[in-house]
């Protein structure tokens, strides 16, 4: 299908990464996985065996418009849609779906984070063709769903009819992090599956849908309709933009919408969401270590370490410990009290300012 165009979303600060990332690079512009590649170069090549470089759109926050460029010289500068505010993935996919109707009217399309990790790539772009193919002839809003491993709260859960020989499904409901007593209910229940956050829709379809659920968005964002891939577009995105609610696509659609489906998910996985995350997808020594360039260990276990590379580092006698060093920062933390960081960060926000 020559109308398939894909959206990157790649304005996040990706705070539960600090002090890796930070404001002036995030986390989905750094090498996190140690390959020689940053997350949205790795996330841009993935969807070229999708389509090719023009039909790709990176939305991210305006400051982040040279790094788009600096990382991913295929794309050119009407591909890269610069938000003047973060309001949440609502308004993001708003504008998008506005500036790609006045392309392609008849755009279907993919919507996807650019910091995830998928190591079964051809099953994954099997899954997203099978989607395309369900929202080109269906009014149809598609997300891809994975089965959960734990009962996490920081995802959507996706409960669906299941039938025999399906392979698109509808959801019966969507809840949107849910508390860790529903989680654990969700999980035991073996009903659910996790929102990967990569969603499928027609350009029609989640207009319609925008207009139906989140009008207040379309009304302010409709009103540049005009302007969408002209020289004014950027103008009118600066005026208007912040003043959309600041809300996910999430709570604005996918837990209101009556035409919500889903693809069950093999596609190996990971929003690399926090360290502890990181830490369970990395290659792990004999002591159950994830670490990097030289460190020498001793009595230490289930530790994740990063140092520069120019760096020796000598540990002894620590145990489920993150310890990231990136030269002007040292953070040495407890694993299992990760969730503390970024609340600790905000806290001591005046004292971390030049940190940030």
């Amino acid at each position: 299908m020559s109308n398939i165009y894909v959206a990157i979303m790649a304005g996040g600060i990706g705070s539960r990464f600090w002090p890796a990332s930070r404001t002036s690079r995030p986390k989905q512009f750094l090498d996190i996985l140690g390959v020689g590649k940053s997350l949205i170069q790795l996330t841009f090549e993935r969807f070229l065996k999708l389509c090719p470089a023009e039909n790709i759109y990176i939305v991210t926050n305006h400051q982040y418009k040279k790094l788009v460029q600096e990382h991913l010289p295929l794309i050119q500068e009407h591909q890269i849609l610069c938000e003047p505010s973060r309001n949440n993935t609502a308004p993001c996919v708003a504008y998008t779906a506005l500036k790609l109707q006045a392309t392609q009217a008849d755009a279907n399309f993919v919507v996807a984070p650019s910091d995830h990790v998928i190591l079964k790539e051809d099953i994954f772009i099997d899954k997203i063709k099978e989607a395309l193919h369900f929202t080109q002839n269906n009014e149809a809003l598609v997300t891809l769903g994975i089965t959960p491993t734990r009962p996490d709260t920081g995802y959507g859960y996706i409960n669906f009819e299941k039938e025999k020989n399906g392979k698109v499904f509808k959801v019966k409901q969507f809840t949107e992090k849910p508390n860790l007593e529903k989680a654990k209910q969700f999980l035991n229940s073996g009903n659910y599956l996790w929102n990967a956050g990569i969603f499928i829709w027609h350009v029609k379809s989640i207009l319609n849908s925008f207009r139906k659920n989140a009008p207040e968005i379309m009304e302010i964002l409709e009103k540049g309709n005009q302007f969408y891939n002209t020289g004014q577009e950027q103008e009118f995105i600066n005026k208007a933009y912040p003043t959309t609610p600041n809300i996910s696509v999430d709570y604005a659609i996918m837990e209101k919408a009556k035409n919500i489906y889903t693809i069950p998910s093999d596609i190996g996985w990971s929003d690399l969401g926090t360290w502890n995350s990181l830490y369970a997808y990395r290659n792990k020594d004999e002591n159950k270590n994830v670490k990097s360039n030289k460190i020498i260990l001793e009595k230490t276990q289930e530790c994740f370490i990063r140092i520069p590379k120019n760096k020796l580092a000598i540990i002894k006698g620590l145990e489920n410990f993150i310890i990231v060093d990136e030269e002007d920062v040292l953070l040495i933390y407890p694993k299992d009290l990760e969730q503390e960081i970024k609340q600790l960060v905000a806290q001591h926000k005046n004292e971390l300012k030049d940190y940030f």
